[in-house]
C-alpha cells in the first residue's frame, strides 16, 4: 500500500460532495492507494501544463460525470491529493482553473514538507 495524504483544500472539498459521489471518490482513492505512482489509464492521467512534471489527475466517473482529483508523489513517494472538481458544464476552463491551484497546493505542501525534514 502506498501512503495517500490530503490537503485541506482536498479534504473541504470532498466533504462538501454528496454521498454517492464521495463513495465514487473513495474507491478511487483505494486503487490509488493500491497501485501506486503506477496508476494508468483509465484510472489516472498526467496532467500537461502544471509546473510539475509528476502532477496526474484520479479519472472518477460518478453518475455519469468525469470527477477529476489531482495529485503528485512528493520525494518520499506518498501520493499527496491536492484538489478536485466535476468537469460537467466546464470542460473548456476546467484545466485552466483548476491546475493553477493544484501548483500552489503542491507548492505549499513541499514547502512544509521540506522545513520538517
Amino acid at each position: 500500500m502506498w501512503p495517500i495524504a490530503t490537503t485541506d483544500w482536498f479534504d473541504n472539498w470532498l466533504s462538501a460532495q454528496n454521498d454517492t459521489d464521495r463513495a465514487c471518490i473513495l474507491a478511487a482513492i483505494m486503487v490509488l492507494e493500491e497501485k501506486g505512482p503506477g496508476l494508468a489509464r483509465p484510472y489516472a492521467d498526467t496532467v500537461h501544463g502544471s509546473r510539475f512534471s509528476n502532477m496526474k489527475e484520479l479519472r472518477v466517473q460518478s453518475r455519469g460525470d468525469p470527477v477529476r482529483v489531482f495529485f503528485a508523489f512528493d520525494p518520499s513517494r506518498t501520493g499527496v491529493l491536492l484538489c478536485a472538481g466535476n468537469k460537467v458544464g466546464n470542460e473548456k476552463r476546467f484545466y485552466d482553473e483548476m491546475i493553477p491551484i493544484a501548483d500552489q497546493e503542491f507548492t505549499e505542501y513541499l514547502n512544509q514538507f521540506y522545513d520538517e525534514e
